[in-house]
């Protein structure tokens, strides 16, 4: 870990009382009315930062939380939050974490030590995908383009606004929350959408 990534974890509790006291309606978005997906999002893949690819197909039947992430972040500290709702809720909830350098340089390793970084200051056990684009461009990963268009997923058009945003697909795969990066992953109201 360097200095800059010490210095950040440990500040991050004072990072997060922004969205703690102080959310806003972009913060948490719902898929209140219920709207299906028009397009299933079980045909994408994804290629872990091993080189394998998987179909998201493999998760169906099971709660998907799907985040991008950066290793040089003041968010960085949700990967040991991510990890502990991971581990309490093994076999119902896949954590799927995409790196991404959109934000200011934040993640500008290679996968292999992405992974080692999450592993040895983080203890992630969840998989890891390849470093790519989550931000609405030309280069945005398929998956985070369902995830922001509400003409694939049936409501949600709502991109990341940082590192750390999460989203929260059922186990039918319809799209049910959008949580920006100033709401914890072990807040209640992330948890709720869980149940």
């Amino acid at each position: 870990m360097t200095p800059r990534q010490r210095i950040l974890k440990a500040i991050y509790p004072l990072i997060m009382l922004k969205g703690k006291l102080f959310p806003s309606k972009i913060d948490v978005q719902k898929n209140v009315l219920q709207a299906p997906s028009t397009t299933s999002i079980y045909h994408l893949e994804l290629v872990l930062n091993n080189g394998s690819t998987i179909t998201l197909s493999k998760y169906k039947g099971q709660k998907l939380v799907i985040v991008n992430t950066a290793s040089n972040c003041g968010y960085t500290g949700q990967y040991n939050e991510l990890e502990n709702v991971f581990t309490e809720y093994k076999g119902k909830v896949m954590m799927l974490a995409f790196p991404a350098n959109d934000f200011k340089n934040q993640e500008t390793a290679a996968d292999s030590t992405i992974a080692q970084f999450c592993k040895v200051n983080y203890g992630i056990s969840f998989p890891i995908a390849q470093k790519t684009n989550v931000v609405k461009s030309a280069s945005q990963h398929p998956i985070f383009q369902w995830l922001s268009s509400k003409e694939k997923n049936g409501w949600c058009s709502q991109a990341p606004t940082w590192n750390f945003c999460k989203y929260v697909i059922n186990e039918e795969g319809i799209l049910t929350h959008f949580f920006s990066q100033n709401i914890s992953p072990t807040s209640k109201v992330f948890l709720e959408s869980l149940v």
